[in-house]
C-alpha cells in the first residue's frame, strides 16, 4: 500500500491506522525526516518502506513506484493523498501559485497513478484520489485549490471508465473540514506560507477519523465518499440549486478571520 504525503495529517492517520491491520506500507512525503520518524514507530506493526518523494517531480512518482514493486513485487493499493492548499482572492494572486496547486495536487496524482496503473491492473486492486468538497463547488478564496481537486475527480472518473472491466477500483474521496496543518501551510497571494489556520481546528474532523472512513470506503470499494453533514449537503445543493451555494458559501467563506474578500 502506498500513501502519499504520509508525514502529516491524513496521510500520517491513515499510515499509523493500516499499519494496525498489518498493511505493508510504502509512505512518501518530502520531509525525510519525519519519514523516518514514522518509520520507527510503524516498524513494530509492520513492514514499511519510506521514499522520499516529491509529487511534483515525474521522475519521483516513477521512483518511488518502482522502489514499492522492487521491495513488495507489486501494488494493491495506492492513496493519493499529498496536496497543498491557498488562501487569497485570484485578481490578487501570483500565477506561480496555481501552477504549484496544480503540481502538487493534480500533476502528483496523475504521474503516481500513471506509473502504478499496470501493478494495479494486475492486482485488480485500488486507487484513491483524496479531494475536498472544493472539488465539487467552488471555494472563493481557493481558486488554485478548486481547481486542482476538480481536476484529480474529473481524471480519476473517467480513468474508473476507461477500466470499468477490469476489476480496477477508483475512489474520490473528499472530507469536509478536517483538523490538519493544511491551513498552516496554504500558500498566500505571493506563494509565502501563511502560517496559521483561519478557522477553529477543534470543530473540525480528525484525521483520525478521516482515516476511518478512508478504510472503510476501500473495504467496500466505495466509487466516491463525501464526508461531514456539511460536506454532504453542500454536494447535494449545489447538484440542484448551484446558485443557492454560491450565496452560501460567498457568506460563509466571507466571516473566515482575516478572510480575503468581503461583503
Amino acid at each position: 500500500m502506498i500513501i502519499t504525503g504520509a508525514s502529516s495529517g491524513i496521510g500520517l492517520a491513515s499510515s499509523r491506522l493500516f499499519a494496525s491491520f498489518g498493511a505493508r506500507l510504502v509512505l512518501a512525503a518530502r520531509s525525510e525526516d519525519r519519514l523516518e520518524s514514522l518509520a520507527a514507530e510503524l516498524s513494530p506493526l509492520t513492514e514499511v518502506l519510506c521514499v522520499k518523494t516529491d509529487v511534483s517531480l515525474e521522475e519521483d512518482c516513477r521512483m518511488l513506484i518502482e522502489k514499492a514493486v522492487e521491495r513488495f513485487g507489486g501494488i494493491d493499493i495506492l492513496v493519493n493523498n499529498a496536496g497543498i492548499s491557498m488562501r487569497a482572492m485570484f485578481r490578487d494572486l501570483e500565477l506561480s501559485v496555481i501552477r504549484r496547486l496544480m503540481d502538487v495536487n493534480f500533476w502528483g496524482t496523475v504521474y503516481c497513478t500513471k506509473y502504478a496503473l499496470p501493478w494495479l491492473l494486475k492486482s485488480k486492486g485500488s486507487v484513491v484520489g483524496v479531494i475536498s468538497i472544493a472539488g465539487f463547488a467552488g471555494l472563493p478564496g481557493r481558486t488554485g485549490y478548486s481547481s486542482s481537486k476538480y481536476a484529480i475527480r474529473g481524471f480519476l472518473d473517467t480513468l474508473r471508465i476507461e477500466h470499468l472491466y477490469d476489476g480496477l477500483h477508483v475512489m474520490v474521496f473528499a472530507p469536509g473540514f478536517t483538523a490538519s496543518n493544511v491551513r498552516n501551510a496554504a500558500l498566500t497571494a505571493d506563494g509565502s506560507q501563511q502560517g496559521s489556520t483561519p478557522r477553529d481546528e477543534g470543530r473540525m474532523m480528525t484525521a483520525e477519523k478521516v482515516a476511518e472512513y478512508l478504510a472503510a470506503g476501500l473495504v467496500k470499494k466505495k466509487r466516491e465518499m463525501v464526508l461531514t453533514p456539511l460536506g454532504k449537503a453542500t454536494v447535494f445543493v449545489h447538484k440542484f440549486w448551484p446558485w443557492l451555494t454560491d450565496r452560501i458559501e460567498f457568506s460563509y467563506m466571507s466571516k473566515e478571520p482575516d478572510s480575503p474578500f468581503h461583503k
